[in-house]
């Protein structure tokens, strides 16, 4: 799994935070008594209330107490409610090459898992965010789904915990009561960070009392008042309080609701910026989640706010708490708080200034994919890649400006041409269609744009294995690269048509097209796409029956790579010659660009690569004698491809091979054996698979073959054991003969079998067993 599962990590917040968190543990020990009663609970309350950080201390209080894994997910920078789940699935680190909706490969992922999935920030995404949590805990059923919102998810079964504000003294509390007091305690916690010499007397009792109060126990509002601390006694910060809430409650009966004094808190905040720090305030906005100083200089200079004062101002910011500091390899970057940001925007609206601001922070985000694409091949490419991830939101906004007017519709086509490999690399097929096809129905008639994107999202529906899509888009690329005249293009099209033809095992047209397409690419200088074809016309050549020349064409594309230092491509030449070697050549040397696609797996996180390399792997120890070894890699490899939501039999010229191989291992082993053995491997995380690969580990231990299978597959192989066609199986279960057949095509994947008999022999000896 990708980020965010077990660590904690990849939240909203500072992690940090989270230690120093005070108070909270009624309600943190209430949330795990609802957690153990219902699988869907969801933590509400206002903004600036704390539900996120209540939510990871009990995300954390529940790991510690059940060793389950856990997942948050931050969904406050999403936008699109299409892309909830591909998103979720990208945080599990499930892939998005299936034709298959997105929500059928999670829920078939986490079937079998003990998991706890946090979705934070849904009020925006509600309805999305309540049916997803909705289908994945009635399918699911060790998964639990804990959920932050504004308003309850309305699922039933739901078990809903208003998260209330932190407790507040009572006016004639003595100060020793007063300072155990949950509010009291994180106003003193935050003041002692900004101003270290800051301590509480007895005398500072009422205007501490006063001030908590007004505070109304709202954490995010404790914490920004708490920064003035720092040059503000705690009977001026309660004094100077108590006037700005004076506006709210004239001509009104009683104290303010809560929200309004979130507002006025962060009013007041606002009032004590000064010019420049206001306008960068409202104008950062326009950002989603984070962004880096050269992103602020360039969108939100101008005017008021000269460039060269941006780091300035950006630190006033920062010194005010209105933004937040975050270190990654390389570089710093900024955020607000969701309720800061909500702030900004309001503030940016009234100025009339949003449209002028989110197409500066569009013509940004286009300068910087047209960089990346231009230095793609000469810089850093893994620093690239990390860069476009933390920037994956702002490409999304960016993109979605796009979809307003034809004009801006080519700008965003151009924009997806230029990350191209963002797409593919990072296995965003889903989400790259999406775009497309917005773009596509915006753009006007003609333009040359268009061609790049279709071809695109034709390659995107090819690895997904939607072949209706993948025919319509080409075609439509064709026709409209022709209409322009774009080579370029056109070579592209080419190259997606042979890598359809080298799925099917069409090893000669496959051979053909790469080849026309690497002779375009090289007469327009497109070394990147240059590279990618060439592994797959070497692995074409060689399959087709040229070894020598198959063999010559991988390893020159292998020693290119090598030496621009690029790793994405040359992590699939290598697996391109492994593949090749296996199947038709040298196991020795198979193995060996094996093991070097594996170690490369640890600077690029390609699971898709690891699937296939790990099936290659278990083939050569199936063919040179270590049948164990090979059933563990073979169920170490289906796991893998159990997670990216495809199979290696999708490509026909394994078929064969793979059944062949696994007919050997069974007859070696005999079927209890080897099914013992798949079970270990495909109960590896995917590190300890990679470590057992390389022959740096030993499988750890043994679980029954029954935790291969998925609940429903469990139900449907007892099925088979009577006997029934598959009509009959989904007959009696209520579900589509088409849903039958591909859950005994995975049961038969999963066990290693060929045939049913087999599946009702495995049934047999698991009862006997249990």
């Amino acid at each position: 799994m990708a980020d965010g599962v077990g660590s904690l990590s990849g939240w909203s917040a500072d992690p940090t935070e989270v230690t120093s968190y005070v108070g909270r543990d009624a309600e943190t020990g209430e949330a795990r008594r609802l957690l153990e009663a219902s699988s869907l609970v969801t933590l509400t309350g206002p903004g600036g209330v704390g539900k996120t950080r209540l939510a990871w201390r009990v995300a954390a209080a529940h790991r510690e107490a059940t060793a389950d894994e856990v997942v948050f997910v931050s969904l406050a920078e999403l936008r699109e409610p299409a892309l909830l789940v591909p998103t979720v699935a990208n945080v599990l680190g499930f892939g998005d090459r299936s034709a298959k909706p997105a929500i059928e490969v999670v829920v078939e992922a986490l079937q079998a898992s003990r998991l706890l999935l946090v979705l934070d920030n849904c009020e925006h995404l509600v309805d999305s965010c309540a049916w997803f949590a909705d289908t994945v805990v009635r399918a699911c059923p060790q998964v639990t789904v804990l959920a932050t919102s504004r308003q309850s998810l309305g699922v039933a079964g739901e078990r809903v915990l208003p998260v209330p504000p932190l407790a507040i003294p009572e006016q004639g509390d003595s100060f020793e009561r007063a300072v155990n007091d949950e509010s009291v305690r994180l106003f003193v916690d935050r003041a002692t960070a900004v101003a270290p010499s800051f301590r509480l007397t007895e005398s500072d009792t009422e205007p501490l009392i006063r001030l908590c109060r007004r505070l109304d126990g709202l954490p995010l509002a404790i914490e920004l008042a708490a920064v003035r601390a720092r040059a503000l006694s705690l009977r001026q910060l309660a004094d100077r309080l108590d006037k700005q809430f004076s506006v709210l409650t004239k001509d009104r009966r009683g104290r303010p609701e809560r929200h309004e004094t979130m507002r006025a808190l962060i009013d007041w905040s606002h009032d004590l910026c000064t010019g420049p720090e206001r306008l960068l305030w409202a104008r950062a906005s326009v950002f989603s989640g984070s962004f880096d100083l050269d992103a602020a200089e360039q969108v939100c200079s101008g005017g008021e706010l000269p460039r060269e004062q941006v780091l300035e101002v950006v630190d006033g910011l920062l010194d005010k708490s209105i933004l937040l500091r975050e270190e990654y390899p390389g570089g710093v970057r900024y955020r607000m708080l969701e309720s800061v940001r909500e702030y900004g925007v309001d503030r940016l609206r009234e100025a009339d200034g949003t449209a002028d601001l989110r197409k500066r922070h569009r013509d940004w985000f286009a300068e910087l994919a047209g960089r990346y694409a231009t230095e793609w091949l000469e810089t850093d490419q893994l620093g690239w890649i990390g860069r476009l991830r933390r920037e994956h939101a702002n490409l999304r906004v960016a993109l979605d400006h796009c979809t307003g007017t034809p004009e801006d519709a080519v700008v965003g086509l151009r924009m997806l041409r230029d990350v191209k490999e963002f797409w593919i690399v990072r296995g965003l097929n889903t989400e790259g269609r999406m775009w497309v096809r917005r773009l596509d129905e915006v753009a006007a008639a003609g333009v040359p744009e268009r061609a790049h994107g279709l071809w695109l999202s034709g390659f995107l529906a090819l690895v997904q294995g939607d072949m209706a899509a993948y025919r319509c888009m080409l075609d439509r690329a064709a026709a409209e690269a022709e209409t322009s005249g774009d080579e370029l293009a056109a070579a592209y099209v080419l190259h997606v048509r042979a890598y359809a033809a080298l799925i099917g095992n069409d090893m000669p047209e496959a051979s053909r097209l790469f080849g026309t397409a690497i002779d375009l690419f090289r007469a327009h200088g497109d070394e990147g796409a240059d590279l990618w074809a060439s592994y797959n016309h070497g692995l074409a050549v060689w399959l087709d029956g040229d070894i020598d020349r198959g063999r010559a064409v991988l390893a020159e594309a292998v020693e290119r790579c090598e030496r621009r230092g690029e790793v994405f491509w040359r992590g699939w030449a290598l697996w391109s010659r492994a593949a090749a070697e296996y199947l038709q050549g040298d196991l020795s040397v198979a193995s060996r660009c094996c093991e070097q696609v594996l170690r490369l797996h640890e600077r690029v996180d390609d699971r898709v690569v690891v699937g296939f390399t790990l099936t290659v792997l278990a083939g050569c120890a199936a063919r040179t004698g270590r049948p164990n070894r090979a059933a563990i890699l073979q169920g170490a490899a289906m796991d893998v491809w159990r997670t990216v939501g495809a199979w290696p039999t999708r490509y026909e010229a394994f078929t064969e091979p793979l059944q062949t191989d696994t007919d050997t291992v069974t007859a070696a082993l005999g079927w209890e054996v080897a099914i013992k053995e798949f079970a270990d491997g495909a109960a590896m995380p995917i590190g300890d698979a990679i470590a057992y690969a390389l022959e740096e580990r030993s499988p750890g231990p043994r679980k029954q073959a029954a935790q291969v299978l998925t609940k429903r597959e469990t139900e449907i192989a007892h099925v088979v054991a009577e006997g029934l066609t598959n009509q009959e199986i989904a007959d009696r279960l209520g579900i589509a003969r088409r849903t039958v057949d591909t859950h005994i095509d995975h049961i038969l994947t999963k066990l290693g079998y060929s045939n049913r008999v087999q599946v009702a022999t495995w049934v047999t000896r698991s009862a006997d067993s249990a």
